[in-house]
C-alpha cells in the first residue's frame, strides 16, 4: 500500500449504524476499529465491516468526501451505498488481496 494513498471509507457497525472515516492505510485502520482502538464511536460497536472505500489522490479530497457523507441522513447514506455497490465489491475485493 502506497504511503500517498488517501481513503474515505464507510463501515457498518454491529448495531447496524454507519461510521465514515479517513485513513491512509485501510487494512490497519479497520484492524484498529475491530480491536477497540479506533474511533470512539466504533468502540463497543464492533466488529465492524467495510462497506465502501474510495481512494483519492489528496487527503483534502478524501476528507471532503467524508464530510459530504456525514451530512447525509440515514436514507441518503443507504442510497449512496446502493449506488456505489459495484465499487463496494471492487474495493472489498481489492483490499482483501492486499
Amino acid at each position: 500500500m502506497e504511503k500517498n494513498s488517501h481513503y474515505f471509507y464507510v463501515l457498518e457497525c454491529r448495531d447496524g449504524t454507519f461510521y465514515a472515516g479517513y485513513t491512509n492505510n485501510i487494512k490497519q485502520r479497520i484492524t484498529k476499529h475491530n480491536q477497540g482502538k479506533g474511533a470512539k464511536y466504533t468502540r463497543g460497536r464492533g466488529p465492524v465491516e467495510l462497506l465502501f472505500a474510495k481512494e483519492f489522490i489528496t487527503k483534502s479530497e478524501a476528507l471532503k468526501a467524508e464530510i459530504r457523507f456525514k451530512k447525509f441522513n440515514r436514507k441518503q447514506k443507504e442510497n449512496f451505498l446502493i449506488r456505489e455497490v459495484s465499487e463496494i465489491d471492487v474495493a472489498a475485493e481489492e483490499f482483501s488481496k492486499k
